[in-house]
């Protein structure tokens, strides 16, 4: 009787004890309440890093030069492309890269976008702020050894183009159709795509062929450097568009509207002017995945969304290439001690630059390969001031030093 009441005892003991029952909870000590305290304050600060972080459309000015955050173009044509970025609103060219997002949220951030970059404008006007003109960054590198190598590793340095704020002068010639819808006239909307793409980096000047008086223009290496000395052209684009691919597909019984998706291949062949050589050889397929168009007409906007998606795959190259060729003007006429420049406004002159006249120089052969090197610059002979710019393209220069000047001297930026 005894032994049962003990253990009768004992597990009453047992089952009151807060340590083996189950679901009794733990109390709170204090080293608890501290822990939890630092997860709130990193949650907090978690929280308001996210707040200030930026979003598509935000603006913001350093050094006087404006920058928006928005889609970046590269994203998923370029491994470990972030989303969005921020670009100089020079640079930044809402007709070719977010024209391309037809949807209802890309347009309306299109929208606010263009509406603070009105507000800024205003804003930069009455602080007597000029806007700046695209001049990308030219980046190489030097790879150490063979093999794979860590990204850091590589050492970048940059280099500046020559003549620089100065634009270029090129000729984009009609762009050979070599696709099956001829009739669709496409390589004549590929040559107004690429003319528009090209202007809109306000660093190239795109002349029309017709205007030009020897209206045949050839890629053959006299008339080349003759367009060049008369009429001031860096550059000719002689290209193509090729391999123009559609797909369509309707699901029965779930979605009436077709989805459309196209390829297409752009080609361009960049010579320069000066030696009348090939300067560069390009070549740009769209991504097919990025051209889903759905709904009427989708094959037609599939079609263009893809010569945009190509001609922007090749757009910074071309750019970069054209602009690596020197910039110079021609003496057009004298008269009465006054000296009369064939560029002007257009070009990126202004009242007061100063100019180096130099007499046409020599062309250089490399005795090996045959092939023009360019031009060295001829004899100097003084040094002119801007001091008129009239017509479209056109000034008129006051002489600072040197006589003799003639219609066959160049002209170049004085640095």
């Amino acid at each position: 009787m005894k032994k049962q009441l003990i253990l009768i005892i004992i597990s009453s003991l047992m089952i009151a004890s807060c340590s083996i029952w189950p679901f009794s909870s733990k109390k709170e000590t204090p080293s608890d309440r501290k822990v939890a305290t630092k997860k709130d304050v990193k949650t907090e600060g978690m929280e308001k890093v996210e707040d200030t972080a930026p979003k598509p459309g935000d603006i913001k000015v350093i050094d006087g030069v404006e920058y928006i955050y928005t889609s970046n173009r590269r994203y998923l044509l370029t491994p470990y492309e972030p989303e969005y970025i921020w670009v100089r609103k020079d640079q930044y060219n809402p007709r070719l890269g977010e024209n391309l997002l037809t949807g209802g949220a890309a347009r309306r951030e299109r929208e606010e976008v263009e509406r603070r970059i009105s507000r800024l404008e205003e804003d930069l006007k009455k602080k007597g702020l000029s806007q700046q003109m695209v001049y990308p960054y030219q980046i190489a590198s030097l790879p150490q050894g063979a093999g794979m190598v860590p990204v850091q590793s590589i050492p970048t340095f940059t280099f500046n183009y020559p003549s620089p704020k100065m634009k270029r002068k090129v000729i984009v010639l009609p762009l050979e159709d070599l696709t099956n819808y001829k009739n669709e006239g496409l390589g004549e909307l590929a040559t107004k795509r690429l003319i528009s793409r090209l202007e809109g980096t306000g660093a190239i000047i795109c002349i029309d062929p017709n205007t030009i008086s020897d209206k045949s223009i050839s890629t053959e290496r006299n008339a080349l450097k003759s367009i060049s000395e008369l009429y001031g052209i860096q550059a000719v684009l002689k290209g193509s568009i090729s391999d123009v691919f559609t797909s369509s597909s309707k699901i029965e019984g779930k979605d009436e509207k077709e989805t459309s998706f196209a390829m297409s291949k752009i080609s361009i062949d960049i010579f320069s002017t000066d030696t009348g050589t090939i300067l560069k050889q390009l070549s740009g397929r769209n991504p097919i995945s990025l051209t889903r168009e759905k709904g009427e007409m989708s094959t037609e906007k599939a079609k263009i969304r893809a010569i945009d998606l190509a001609i922007e795959m090749i757009a910074d190259d071309l750019l970069k290439a054209v602009l690596t060729i020197d910039w110079h003007a021609r003496v057009a006429s004298i008269e009465e001690g006054k000296v009369y420049i064939n560029a002007g406004r257009l070009s990126g002159l202004d009242k007061g630059n100063l100019l180096d006249v130099y007499e046409p120089g020599e062309e250089i052969i490399d005795t090996k390969t045959k092939m023009p090197l360019g031009r060295t610059k001829g004899k100097y002979k003084g040094e002119l001031e801007i001091a008129e710019l009239f017509g479209i393209d056109a000034s008129l220069a006051k002489i600072r030093k040197g006589s003799d000047f003639s219609p066959t001297d160049l002209v170049y930026f004085k640095k």
